[in-house]
Order: structure tokens, then sequence, then C-alpha cells
């Protein structure tokens, strides 16, 4: 699952967060299997995994300075 930036930025707080936490659940898994000696079918997964993390974190971030920017 690919999120895009315009699909974060409709989500509301509590579905980015746990979009967010479903996201570094699978990370660690990844991780996990990764170090266990297993072998990853999708090596580039952990990259796409880190990047819509990040995408997440940046859409929270903007929206909190804006709200702090609106504030008198």
């Amino acid at each position: 699952m690919v999120l895009k930036t315009s699909e974060i930025r409709k989500m509301d707080y509590r579905e980015k967060r746990r979009a967010l936490v479903d996201l570094r659940e699978e990370l660690m898994m990844l991780y996990s299997t990764q170090t266990g000696g297993g072998v990853s079918d999708n090596p580039a997964k952990a990259k796409m995994l880190r990047k819509q993390i990040a995408r997440i974190l940046t859409v929270i971030n903007e929206e909190k300075q804006e709200k702090l920017k609106n504030e008198p």
C-alpha cells in the first residue's frame, strides 16, 4: 500500500497516527526477518516503508507549524 501525500493530507489525525504505527510495525517485522537470516522477497520494501513514514511525519509537522502560525 503506497500512500501519496494528497491521500495523507485527507486523513484525520488519528488515521495518520494509525498508519504511522502500522508502517513502523511492518518495518520492524521486515528488519527482524532480515536479521534472522531470512531473505526478503522485495529488497526495496524497507526503503519504501521509510519514505512513507517520512511522508506522514512531514505532513503532521507541516500541520503543526500551520496551526502554530495561525494562533495569535
